[in-house]
């Protein structure tokens, strides 16, 4: 009985041992049918579903998704989609135009008040959306003094809520930016940030605690809602059955979204995106496509690109806080100098414009095309014997010059200052290539420009914190090349780079530019309300501005985006490109 007793405990091992790696291989398989299972969920492998969910494809992972904290481009896309404003402007016109707000607002001139009525619009719980979430939201910014809002909120005197529905805004006094910087703020549901807020204020440090609060379903009023992050993967989100733009017709767009979901999936590398691309395992990649991609994508029939003009300004700044960039001519003559016709063809290869006011061409009303152009018109050189002249007849005198008795161009030596000093060399700062091959680029060039006139100028690449450091907070450099890759509408931000109050360490006047001739204009434009009045003052700044030169507008790059034409159309192009929440609100599938 013993033996027979070992035999059978033998034969229980021997099968527990054939048994085991079996139930491992059946568990493996089992999660790899799960992972596929979601797969297909996730990407719409099913036939009937695929069409419903727009997948896009995100170069890097949001920073946060925390309104008061997200403010990197990533975050904005997919906040932006929940949390809405009042006001917003219309992708063709670009004019101010009615958003969660049910219609214009009434302006009386003499109480300086707004009327704003609101739509009948719900959270999207389902919950009501009333004057108090207004009230609320205006409340969060003073008590917070919460960054990119506070400051243009400051304008308000007082709101008061005439009912569920209507609002009266009490200003302290006339505000050209009231539209366009207050009403243009997201408004959140004091159902979901009360008790936050309230908990913030007794914390520390109430700012960091209300930026560090995570939300896992953000109630908004957009036309999505958040459903599901994997963080590194991605981001999926579903259409919101109670937003208010659906069936809508709004600054002449019929609403939907016509889509069920949208599918965010995060790449690393512009590389890897592209190729999901033109995989067809994205329809869309949400960020500005470099030239070198240009020509593969146009190799495949479903791929379609879009090149749109960006509000953006590149430009190169001098300090006009010490010699020799004090001198207006000098800075003229530079302007002169540079030849933006190859900065476009060489540089931009094609896909830009060159830029000669402060105020990029797109922006339509705002921007002057009558400012002084440097350079415009000239053919390669003819840019160097321009600037010669501006330099001569301002007193500048060299050992050798620049052109000789024929009028040829040769090698400068000995440059000198109108008060016969020697002109030293200088730095021309810009970021590394890196980081930004386009302004590093035009650096290199514009220093050979520079040196053919005989001036010692050299090109130097700096790391982008470093070079930001340097210009902005300690203000000891030379001349730099610097970006912003995207400008408000509104031109207010000529007031904020040149007003001379501004000019302190980490203000934004970086050049130290002071003209109390346009610091009056610069002050008056902010209170004209009738924007045809505004308008004068605004080109007549930067008339002024292109005559001083404190900044060389150089080029606006166009934006490039790209999208898969096998599932959905109906993209609205518009300043600033297709991606945006019109787009998302119009694409249709194709069938």
């Amino acid at each position: 009985m013993k033996a027979k007793s070992f035999k059978l405990k033998t034969m229980a091992k021997e099968k527990g041992k054939l048994e085991r790696p079996a139930l491992y291989l059946l568990t493996i398989f089992f999660h790899m049918f799960l992972i596929i299972l979601a797969a297909c969920v996730l990407f719409s492998c099913q036939k009937n579903e695929k069409h419903k969910v727009l997948r896009i494809g995100l170069p890097e992972e949001p920073k946060s998704l925390n309104l008061w904290l997200g403010t990197d481009a990533n975050s904005r896309k997919i906040l932006f989609q929940i949390y809405q404003p009042l006001f917003t402007r219309d992708p063709k016109t670009l004019k101010i135009i009615p958003w969660l707000a049910k219609e214009d607002p009434v302006f009386d001139k003499e109480k300086l008040t707004y009327t704003v009525k609101l739509r009948e619009a719900k959270w999207s719980d389902g919950s009501e959306f009333t004057s108090a979430d207004v009230l609320f939201t205006k409340k969060l910014f003073f008590d917070f003094k919460i960054p990119r809002y506070y400051s243009k909120w400051k304008a308000i005197k007082q709101i008061v809520a005439i009912d569920k529905h209507t609002l009266v805004f009490y200003l302290k006094k006339p505000s050209a930016i009231f539209l366009s910087r207050v009403l243009t703020a997201p408004i959140v549901s004091e159902k979901e940030w009360g008790q936050v807020a309230a908990d913030a204020l007794k914390s520390e440090k109430p700012l960091r605690y209300l930026q560090n609060h995570s939300l896992e379903t953000p109630l908004g009023t957009g036309p999505f809602t958040l459903f599901e992050y994997r963080k590194g993967a991605y981001l999926h989100m579903k259409k919101n059955p109670y937003f208010f733009g659906t069936g809508e017709t709004i600054a002449n767009h019929l609403l939907g979204p016509y889509v069920d979901s949208l599918l965010f999936k995060i790449y690393g590398t512009n590389d890897i995106a592209i190729l999901a691309l033109k995989k067809g395992d994205i329809d869309m990649y949400w960020w500005d496509i470099q030239p070198g991609y240009i020509e593969d994508l146009k190799k495949k029939p479903h791929i379609q690109l879009f090149f749109n003009k960006k509000s953006a300004l590149y430009y190169m700044g001098f300090n006009l806080r010490k010699p020799p960039f004090n001198d207006k001519a000098l800075r003229q003559a530079i302007a002169t100098a540079i030849d933006k016709e190859f900065i476009l063809t060489r540089i931009l290869q094609n896909y830009g414009t060159p830029m000669h006011s402060i105020v990029p061409s797109g922006n339509v009303f705002w921007s002057n095309p009558n400012v002084r152009k440097y350079g415009d018109g000239l053919i390669p050189y003819s840019h160097i014997k321009e600037a010669y002249k501006i330099l001569k007849n301002a007193g500048y005198t060299w050992d050798i010059e620049p052109l000789d008795a024929g009028g040829d161009i040769v090698e400068a030596k000995g440059m000198k200052l109108p008060s016969g000093i020697p002109m030293d060399k200088f730095v021309i700062l810009t970021p590394p290539a890196d980081y930004d091959p386009k302004r590093a680029f035009a650096g290199i060039m514009i220093q050979e420009w520079l040196r053919k006139l005989g001036m010692q100028a050299f090109a130097r690449p700096m790391a982008f914190n470093s070079l930001l450091d340097t210009v902005k907070g300690k203000h000891e450099f030379d001349v730099f090349i610097l970006g912003y890759g995207r400008l408000n509408l509104d031109p207010d931000y000529l007031r904020t780079f040149f007003y001379s109050k501004n000019d302190k360490p980490n203000g934004w006047n970086m050049s130290g530019y002071n003209n109390p001739t346009f610091d009056k204009l610069a002050q008056q434009q902010k209170s004209i309300v009738d924007n045809e009045a505004r308008k004068k003052v605004i080109w007549e700044m930067q008339q002024m501005l292109m005559e001083d030169v404190p900044y060389i507008p150089l080029y606006n790059p166009h934006i490039i985006e790209a999208v898969s034409t096998k599932e959905f159309t109906g993209w609205i192009e518009q300043v600033n490109g297709i991606g945006s929440i019109w787009s998302l609100c119009v694409v249709k599938p194709n069938n």
